[in-house]
């Protein structure tokens, strides 16, 4: 099969049997509950602070420590290792995109690559004393095919639910993603704060915390792989070396003709300004009720927890909004609440945690909802038999472009000294994002990517 035949390769249709559709769409919400624990327990919480405690342990006089001779700051290494982990996505997701085009086992690849994650997430039980290398190398694999698993996760919303059910279906899964890594990070939370009760230690607490997440992970995976199918693709290339091979092909097709889709393209430009907002203020918004408004550590973890708990209600009245309205009236309407969360956050007075957590409960109204339209809108303005391959260019925007909101918090903070100016600065992404997508014209990007447009977009 040439290259050209790949980037026209049709995918099969979601099936025609409402019950059929159904019974896939159940099973892969759980993805979405299964892989959501890695980002709350681990990335979100647990891992950071204890890392840095391991690689402290394990540095000289000077502060530093030397993997492969290269001196680093022990406080930098996580931020280190969290920024090789994004720069390797950037290089393997791709390829995972035009793998899982072109094999005819797409469900067993999500297994694979799950069950990778999965297992690196349980190995950090072992990380303790001065062995932070092993931390770092088993979160770089974990957050790998955490990534990689999305891409192919993903890539089966268009075969699984009809254009007028994406929506519906995207919100469902995001809301069980947030309401299953909020409940088993409040056990993990109830564990480490009372880890004496327990007879554990602060660090085995940590420890037993990280291990839960990489056993939720693997034993939810079960759900959808029961579930879902894989498809056989027309034309496409037998299991194997071959399939990598042509996914090598395929992808530098994709590469070239996807200037063909202006509309998918604008898509992403407005997706990279908003995302990167929104993930300046999942990043920092401990940090700023920390340094700026001066709350307690239970303040804070408890904030957290709301939000996971409202973005899953969020994400479901997104998503029947956008039944009504259309997925991109709903997302420019969130991208207004979200200048007014960032507005509003920047004249919360120091010490007042009521106003903190009404803050929290805004964004996590809006951050679950925003997400899902964004993976469901997307779905609809790419070609078909390419799924995996723009999903893993939409996870390049979500992961390998987060550090703008990043950069201009830390250069704003820099210049003024004042978290309250940073924080504010982040306004501008979203009035950005807002004009770009305006000019998005969902019907004629989803007529343009071959697809049918649903009644309402």
């Amino acid at each position: 099969m040439t290259s050209s035949d790949a980037g026209t390769a049709a995918a099969a249709e979601p099936a025609g049997d409402p019950a059929v559709r159904r019974r896939e769409q159940r099973g892969w919400y759980f993805y979405d509950w299964a892989f959501s624990a890695f980002s709350t327990t681990v990335v979100t919480v647990f891992l950071g602070p204890y890392l840095t405690d391991v690689a402290e342990a394990a540095a000289g006089a000077d502060g530093y420590v030397r993997p492969l001779g290269i001196p680093v700051l022990a406080e930098s290494f996580f931020p280190y290792v969290v920024s090789l982990s994004v720069l390797l996505q950037v290089l393997v997701l791709p390829i995972v995109g035009a793998i899982a085009d072109r094999t005819r086992r797409k469900r067993e690849m999500l297994g694979a690559l799950a069950y990778l994650g999965a297992l690196a997430t349980m190995g950090l039980y072992f990380l303790g004393g001065s062995n932070y290398l092993l931390g770092g190398l088993l979160f770089v694999v974990a957050n790998i095919a955490f990534g990689a698993s999305a891409v192919v996760y993903y890539s089966f919303l268009p075969e699984i639910a009809l254009p007028d059910e994406r929506d519906a279906v995207s919100s469902r899964g995001w809301a069980l993603g947030y309401l299953g890594g909020a409940l088993l990070l409040a056990a993990n939370l109830a564990l480490f704060l009372g880890h004496e009760t327990f007879g554990l230690s602060e660090g085995a607490a940590v420890r037993v915390s990280l291990l839960s997440a990489g056993l939720w992970w693997a034993l939810w995976t079960i759900v959808p792989l029961r579930a879902l199918r894989s498809r056989a693709r027309p034309g496409a290339d037998e299991d194997g070396v071959r399939a990598l091979a042509g996914g090598f092909r395929q992808l530098r097709h994709t590469m070239r003709s996807a200037r063909a889709y202006p509309t998918t393209l604008l898509f992403l430009a407005g997706y990279l300004l908003y995302n990167d907002g929104v993930q300046t203020v999942i990043a920092l918004a401990a940090t700023y009720g920390d340094e700026e408004l001066e709350l307690s550590q239970t303040t804070l973890i408890s904030a957290i927890l709301l939000v996971q708990f409202v973005a899953f209600g969020g994400a479901l009245l997104l998503g029947a909004t956008a039944q009504r309205i259309g997925a991109k009236r709903t997302v420019l309407g969130s991208l207004v609440l979200w200048c007014a969360a960032v507005t509003l956050g920047y004249f919360v007075p120091v010490g007042n945690a009521v106003q903190f957590y009404l803050l929290a409960a805004l964004i996590g109204l809006v951050l679950g909802g925003t997400q899902a339209l964004s993976r469901s809108l997307y779905s609809q303005l790419i070609p078909r038999g390419q799924e995996a391959e723009y999903f893993s260019l939409y996870e390049i925007t979500d992961r390998g472009t987060s550090w703008l909101g990043t950069l201009i918090f830390g250069l704003v903070l820099q210049w003024t000294g004042s978290y309250r100016s940073a924080s504010i600065s982040l306004v501008v992404f979203f009035v950005a994002s807002f004009v770009v997508l305006r000019r998005v014209d969902v019907r004629k990007g989803i007529i343009e990517a071959g697809n049918l447009p649903p009644a309402r977009v």
